[in-house]
């Protein structure tokens, strides 16, 4: 075995050109050996084994400087960089992330898990290197449907008036995470049928040298056009064809299913556990629209499963025009919801949480400030939701609550989705988002509440003295606190679930203050300009007590949610201790 010597990539250098294969072919069993037992980005990492061999045996890094855009295809690239026991070893398999960091090794640039990031951030690093008089090479990687988003036509552009060493690989496996949309990728179709000599160059376009490589997974030619371009003195595209989840017929043939996922049996791709059983109910909510509302228009930035759309079901809504999908363009897909609010139809965007952020400026502007009634489900939200610090879920509340004419919903039940589903599509008098449960759990009573009476909270059981005011999924926990306060002392705590996150209900907050002085905030989020503080604020010049308890403002990754939330106070136990110290007098600060 090769794969053993390897700790670095002067190790690689060791090797003769007919050793290079048997090497990549090791490094591929070990990553569908380690993919098999933990689960993560299958598809993305096997289709570029090959390159990455060939990257590390011509550049030089770290003083060469390779940037991975998404960094999902970069456990290859860990492998070969000192980090081999983490994919070889099941007793090591945790100690590295998934994306690349430059904590864990020198041979990583940048912690980044969002799309069409790499050719913006290298072309700065190569003006650091011009400034400081440097010679090394400056390489992005992107690919993987990356190429659609906005920021990497920006930095294509710029690129194309530099005048200095920067190259841009394309890994084109002509893939997003679902399938490519956008005329963008007919042209890189076009030039891969024609072997990169279709006059419709995008890349010529933009002033920018091209070269195409057909078979990404030939060494040899690859490190013959990694040798013929190091050390150029312009930009340059490497335009190389590559096949995701190579290596593995099913991930080939099921590309999408296969671009992340759980432990699987190696010869035949069965989850370990079992396959997956999804709930269904923002899919047939957003099917029954579809149906009753012929304006209706549901559009994704290259996510269509997040809400279901699978197979021809999904192929036939886009026949029809009624379900779009802008490739990872988030951007793009907020401004397209103004446009056909404003148009006359019924727009809503499913998007998660976390690549939210992307669309930040065209919530505020493209949509809030013209007031259209666009809706945004918010998907995998708060600390159920995504769990890495590359897929930070943890302020959406920040993000949308304080957005202007924005109303943002927070359901803790799936009959309050489904309402605050109806009325969100129903109504034309300003935008709303909806912060879908991760767990979206019946409740067994039909909400019938009229969601048009803006800002009205919900009291769910009436007590006295102390309050818990629990947002959407805290619901549980709340009741839980409550049930186990009443046995212990035979009193009541008053329940609220606010619903709305954008507003207060000050009519029930001054409400409270006759027979309370103790009101607890929760929300699964992070606290600091969280939900909880508005109502702290609102009480700030009176002399009610309030405790708002959220998740600590740091970049948390790789949690368990339960764990996070009891280490800041959030559960029954912690609740329970919280309580009892404020009926006892003492310090709840």
């Amino acid at each position: 075995m090769y794969l053993e010597t390897i700790n670095g990539p002067q190790d690689i250098k060791k090797l003769g050109n007919e050793q290079l294969p048997i090497l990549a072919g090791e490094v591929r069993t070990a990553l569908i050996e380690k993919l098999s037992q933990t689960g993560g980005h299958v598809g993305s990492n096997l289709g570029v084994v090959e390159l990455t061999v060939a990257l590390h045996r011509i550049f030089d890094s770290p003083r060469d400087k390779i940037i991975w855009d998404v960094s999902h295809q970069c456990y290859a690239h860990k492998i070969l960089t000192g980090r081999r026991q983490a994919f070889v070893d099941p007793d090591h398999f945790r100690d590295v992330t998934g994306f690349t960091n430059p904590h864990e090794s020198e041979h990583d640039w940048f912690t980044v898990g969002h799309t069409a990031t790499s050719i913006s951030m290298a072309m700065g690093m190569a003006a650091a290197r011009d400034t400081q008089g440097g010679k090394e090479n400056i390489i992005a990687v992107i690919g993987d449907g990356a190429l659609g988003g906005g920021e990497a036509y920006e930095g294509l552009n710029t690129a194309g008036e530099y005048d200095s060493n920067l190259i841009i690989i394309l890994n084109d496996n002509d893939q997003s995470v679902a399938e490519n949309h956008g005329g963008l990728y007919r042209i890189l179709r076009k030039l891969r049928e024609s072997g990169g000599n279709s006059e419709q160059n995008f890349f010529k376009g933009l002033d920018l040298d091209y070269r195409y490589l057909e078979n990404g997974h030939d060494i040899d030619a690859l490190t013959a056009l990694f040798t013929d371009v190091k050390d150029i003195d312009h930009p340059i595209v490497l335009h190389i064809h590559t096949t995701k989840g190579k290596g593995l017929a099913y991930a080939e043939e099921d590309k999408e299913n296969w671009h992340s996922g759980s432990p699987f049996r190696i010869e035949d791709g069965v989850p370990k556990n079992g396959y997956p059983v999804y709930d269904t109910t923002v899919y047939d909510s957003l099917v029954d629209l579809m149906k009753k509302d012929r304006r209706a228009i549901v559009l994704t930035a290259g996510t269509p499963r997040a809400m279901g759309f699978v197979g021809e079901d999904r192929a036939e809504w886009e026949r029809k025009g009624r379900f779009i999908d802008v490739g990872i363009a988030e951007e793009n897909a907020m401004a397209m919801a103004s446009g056909i609010a404003r148009g006359g139809g019924t727009a809503v965007f499913g998007v998660y949480a976390p690549f939210l952020q992307r669309a930040y400026d065209q919530v505020s502007h493209d949509l809030c400030l013209n007031n259209n009634h666009a809706t945004i489900l918010v998907l995998l939200p708060g600390a159920y939701g995504m769990k890495s610090n590359t897929h930070f879920g943890l302020c959406d509340i920040q993000m949308l609550a304080h957005v202007p004419n924005l109303v943002y919903l927070a359901p803790s039940s799936k009959e309050e989705y489904l309402q605050m589903f109806r009325y969100a599509t129903t109504q034309r008098r300003h935008p709303t988002a909806i912060r879908v449960p991760v767990r979206i759990i019946e409740d067994g009573a039909p909400d019938n509440t009229d969601y048009s009476r803006l800002d009205r909270f919900k009291v769910l059981s009436r007590g006295k003295g102390i309050a818990l005011i629990a947002v959407g999924a805290l619901i549980p926990i709340a009741k839980a606190t409550a049930q186990e306060y009443r046995k212990a002392t035979g009193r009541d705590i008053t329940l609220i679930n606010p619903c709305f996150l954008s507003g207060i209900d000050k009519e029930l907050l001054d409400e409270l203050k006759r027979d309370h002085s103790f009101v607890i905030t929760l929300e699964d989020g992070v606290l600091d300009g969280g939900f909880g503080e508005r109502i702290a604020s609102y009480y700030g010049p009176t002399k009610m007590r309030v405790k708002n308890l959220g998740i600590s403002k740091a970049f948390h990754s790789d949690f368990n949610a339960e764990r996070l939330l009891a280490e800041n106070g959030i559960s029954v136990e912690r609740l329970l201790e919280l309580i009892r110290c404020f009926d006892k007098g003492g310090d709840i600060a």
